[in-house]
């Protein structure tokens, strides 16, 4: 049985359940009692270049959590490696935060602020690729590609990892109010010193690794000398300027007060900070095809978002600062901390089924790069079933999997069109089946490492249009032992 689900109901590779509402450009899925499938979006023309942009916080609270990163980045390859023809190519770049004291709108910079650690003057990195004085890269990114014969080109030395280790060695000295998105921008919008970077027909990924939330800024008076307006010169600026709580704090005067506050926002009618949707409509505009923009964050969760009073280092006096919404002790037993990221995490959430998000505050961050690495699996079209697939019925010899599978033209857009395909007539060798175009699942152990180790295969008598996606709905079932097997209560 089948029937027409909500694609914007369903985000990445997770299991979800059924909801109601559906516009008119719908797929086929299959009818789940238990209320929960594994969705594939499967492009036909593989595209397997993948331009990979960090935009690492530098601030002075960054060094462990930088750490933290780099000690778990083999974590992010090593799911990419698992995709079907392995490592993608890939280009691989760092920008850091820190623009200095210049706002997106400003000319030139404005006056610089503080010395030392923390202090914003001039452009800051500008946006400009990051190698760190690392010796082992050529050029201010990495890239690996697989040439026409299989071998990998690349323009550094050592391992992958050991390369990124060093241009991602950005340090704690950059400016404290952090313009990440701004700096995603700067990097990606005619920036001559990245030339090379961006290349036309690849995927693009923009992972944010960052302990505050955006601070990207309009123009550099909100780091200005008038504290009778803007109050103390602290990045609660940002806070109090740049995001509107709907529960105690719509405007600035009541995002001032001390105490908790709900269903927080991007203030984008602001004068201070940028607009989120600017960026959103900037970063699809990048590519022909918007779906072919993904962003992620590793970066504090957006509650409890609650104001208080601190003192902040080297002073005494109690002013309105953000509650931190997460701690963790690190591996020296230090305290670290994070703010709500909410502007970061609106940004995400412009990109359905295109984002993912995960706590900083986690001694191993090896969790979040495999959720970015899945979702770049996911995007490229890898066929693995990453969950466990549930035997429809006990009753009948072999599994009996549940599948909703259809090629679909136009994906997305109104003119869409769907055609359902059939599990194909001979399961025992499907490539003999009757009815192609027909689908079947059959085990693939070199390429499927995750759950039964299966694959969604197609059978066709003749290619379908280039532009084709196989979209695939699969029931599942829980698998809390992680064996392959479904729990009984399924």
């Amino acid at each position: 049985m089948r029937h027409a689900v909500c694609l914007s109901s369903v985000f990445g590779i997770a299991a979800v359940g059924l909801l109601a509402g559906c516009p008119d450009r719908s797929v086929s899925k299959p009818d789940v009692s238990q209320g929960r499938v594994e969705y594939k979006d499967i492009p036909v023309t593989v595209n397997r270049d993948v331009d990979i942009l960090f935009v690492i916080d530098d601030s002075p609270s960054m060094l462990d959590k930088q750490t933290n990163l780099k000690a778990n980045f083999p974590n992010f390859i090593n799911v990419l490696n698992t995709i079907e023809g392995g490592l993608p190519n890939v280009h691989i770049g760092v920008v850091t935060s820190d623009l200095g004291s210049k706002g997106a709108d400003d000319a030139q910079p404005g006056p610089g602020i503080g010395t030392g650690p923390g202090m914003c003057s001039g452009n800051g990195k500008g946006g400009n690729l990051q190698t760190f004085g690392s010796t082992a890269v050529t050029g201010n990114f990495i890239s690996d590609i697989k040439d026409n014969t299989g071998m990998r080109q690349v323009n550094y030395t050592g391992t992958l990892s050991d390369a990124f280790t060093q241009i991602a060695s950005a340090g704690a000295n950059g400016c404290g109010f952090e313009q990440h998105i701004e700096a995603a921008k700067r990097a990606l919008v005619n920036n001559p010193a990245n030339a090379g970077f961006l290349r036309p027909t690849a995927y693009l990924a923009i992972i944010i690794v960052a302990d505050e939330d955006d601070c990207s800024m309009s123009h550099s008076t909100l780091i200005g000398s008038d504290t009778a307006t803007l109050g103390p010169l602290q990045s609660f600026r940002c806070t109090r300027f740049g995001i509107k709580c709907d529960q105690g704090g719509a405007d600035s005067n009541a995002m001032n007060q001390v105490g908790p506050k709900g269903m927080c926002h991007s203030a984008d009618d602001g004068a201070y900070l940028t607009k989120i949707p600017d960026y959103v409509n900037t970063f699809k505009g990048l590519k022909a095809d918007p779906n072919s923009v993904i962003v992620a964050a590793i970066a504090g969760v957006t509650s409890p978002f609650e104001v208080e009073l601190r003192a902040p280092i080297g002073s005494t006096q109690q002013i309105p600062a953000l509650t931190h919404s997460c701690t963790y002790t690190d591996s020296s037993n230090s305290t670290e901390v994070a703010d709500p990221a909410v502007r970061i995490k609106q940004l995400l959430d412009s990109f359905p089924n295109r984002s993912t998000f995960s706590t900083i505050c986690q001694q191993d961050l090896s969790g979040g790069l495999q959720l970015i690495a899945e979702l770049l699996k996911s995007v490229i079209g890898s066929p693995c079933i990453d969950g466990t697939l549930a035997d429809v019925d006990k009753n009948t010899p072999g599994p009996q999997y549940d599948c909703s599978v259809s090629d679909v033209t136009n994906y997305g857009k109104a003119n869409q069109q769907e055609t359902v395909l059939p599990e194909c007539d001979n399961l025992g060798t499907p490539a003999s089946s009757t009815n192609k175009p027909c689908w079947a699942i059959e085990t693939d152990t070199a390429n499927c490492a995750a759950g039964q180790h299966l694959t969604l295969k197609v059978e066709r008598s003749q290619a379908p249009p280039p532009e084709t996606h196989v979209i695939s709905y699969c029931v599942t079932c829980t698998d809390a032992n992680m064996d392959g097997v479904c729990d009984p209560t399924m």
